[in-house]
């Protein structure tokens, strides 16, 4: 049975991966808190709503974009902090991922809402 954190971090899912399917920068963004970090698929550290619209309305305009996440965790932290991990596979041109990520948020209430307060992205291949 799904805990309210799993319920907190699958609301966020589905509203993120719906406003990506339409690369909606202005709906992505409200996902998030006004004082975000934000490390997508480059390497530039992107802070507040206005850096994370910044770097949807940059990202290239494919044929088609669709995610599926996979794998996912959470841990409540306080009542207030939830810490979501998970796989973020990414469909940009077919029906085969063209890209899989391990993905990190921390999800904090602001102004009576939960928002991503910190968004990671990295690499599922070892590095070292």
């Amino acid at each position: 049975m799904p805990s309210e954190t799993d319920d907190i971090a699958s609301g966020i899912i589905a509203k993120w991966s719906a406003g990506f399917s339409r690369l909606d920068a202005d709906v992505l963004s409200a996902l998030y808190s006004s004082r975000a970090f934000f490390f997508g698929s480059n390497p530039t550290l992107y802070r507040g709503r206005d850096g994370v619209k910044a770097y949807f309305n940059g990202l290239p305009r494919w044929r088609t974009q669709r995610v599926q996440f996979s794998d996912v965790a959470t841990e409540r932290v306080n009542p207030d902090l939830v810490n979501m991990a998970g796989i973020a596979s990414f469909f940009l041109d077919g029906d085969a991922p063209s890209l899989a990520v391990k993905i990190t948020w921390v999800i904090a209430r602001e102004d009576g809402d939960w928002k991503i307060a910190c968004h990671h992205v990295s690499s599922k291949e070892p590095l070292i």
